[in-house]
């Protein structure tokens, strides 16, 4: 798979990546063997960035990611994990946390958990916005002195905390939601990003599935997955989308791939500095993700892809603020 630079300070990745948070938690029963074998095939197919995150089942997915990158495997990879949000003892969602003293504690944590001696890429999972962003990034740049982390991101942050963070250290990637159905990354964040430097890690670029056409109704969805309680899949707005999706699958099909295929194709070509993360479970997903990096899209397709799905035509937001407080870093001037 070709490969793409992120930043400007040297991390290189394979041009799409892995998101391994469905492997322990939110979209269903987990199956640990399954998704092992999920991150042994990315590798086998030059998917490297495996991302995942200490709040991913409560560190189940840091310690399942660890097991499957131990040995020679680990040299193949590009490791990135994020701290700051935290979880209750119960599994519930405990606020931010971007204290330096709790960044030095959370990055020895992952350490343990992941079985390494550096993480590739550390990131901030979300601004905490009662701490100063230069105290928590410059926290973040003492482990990279210490020699245990190689890069650092931020997931979410707005554009004034970027900037602020840029000037404490060296920031090779921005994680934020990015796909068709959502494109509020295009309005500020990447401008800043691009007079940055900086390199985007677009997670949920399926739109968390939907962009697959796989799904037809909430039925589709295991009990207890959390797209259920999701505004995107909620009766009034699943139809308007899906309606979406079956104009991207039409446009597939003239064109020889899957909706999903196109959907990540057409970011692959929206930015240079782009690596999309689609997360997968399944190792026969995870094979059809990765071949969307050999679909080729002129500037007419692309055009026309961006004529049947208008920016801003999906119903419904994102997060259910409800279930999900907080989880968007605000403003902070």
């Amino acid at each position: 798979m070709d490969q793409r630079t992120l930043g400007r300070h040297g991390l290189v990745t394979s041009a799409l990546g892995l998101g391994c948070m469905g492997m322990s938690e939110f979209y269903g029963t987990p199956d640990e063997a399954e998704a092992v074998r999920t991150i042994h095939r990315a590798l086998e197919l030059g998917v490297t960035l495996i991302d995942t995150a200490d709040m991913y089942g409560s560190g189940a997915n840091e310690l399942l990611v660890g097991e499957a990158l131990s040995g020679p495997r680990r040299e193949q990879a590009v490791l990135a994990t994020k701290f700051g949000i935290l979880r209750t003892e119960g599994g519930g969602y405990g606020g931010y946390c971007g204290r330096p003293e709790y960044v030095r504690q959370a990055c020895d944590a992952s350490l343990r958990r992941l079985g390494v001696d550096v993480i590739d890429l550390y990131q901030l999972h979300r601004v905490d916005p009662e701490v100063p962003i230069e105290d928590t990034v410059g926290a973040m740049q003492e482990l990279v002195e210490s020699g245990k982390v190689r890069f650092l991101g931020l997931s979410e942050a707005h554009p004034v905390d970027i900037r602020r963070a840029a000037a404490v250290a060296p920031i090779s990637t921005i994680q934020n939601e990015w796909s068709l159905f959502e494109r509020g990354i295009e309005d500020e964040t990447l401008a800043a990003c691009d007079e940055l430097g900086i390199g985007v890690l677009a997670y949920a670029p399926l739109g968390r599935g939907m962009l697959t056409g796989r799904y037809t109704s909430t039925d589709d969805l295991e009990e207890k997955d959390w797209r259920r309680g999701g505004p995107r899949w909620a009766d009034g707005n699943l139809q308007a989308n899906l309606d979406l999706v079956a104009r991207i699958e039409d446009m597939a099909s003239a064109k020889g791939c899957t909706a999903g295929q196109l959907a990540l194709a057409w970011l692959l070509h929206r930015h240079p500095g782009v690596v999309p993360i689609p997360g997968t479970r399944r190792i026969r997903w995870l094979e059809e993700n990765a071949a969307a990096a050999a679909v080729a899209l002129s500037e007419d397709e692309l055009a026309r892809i961006d004529e049947v799905v208008p920016r801003d035509a999906v119903a419904g937001e994102r997060y259910a603020p409800e279930r999900m407080p907080g989880w968007i870093s605000p403003a902070r001037v």
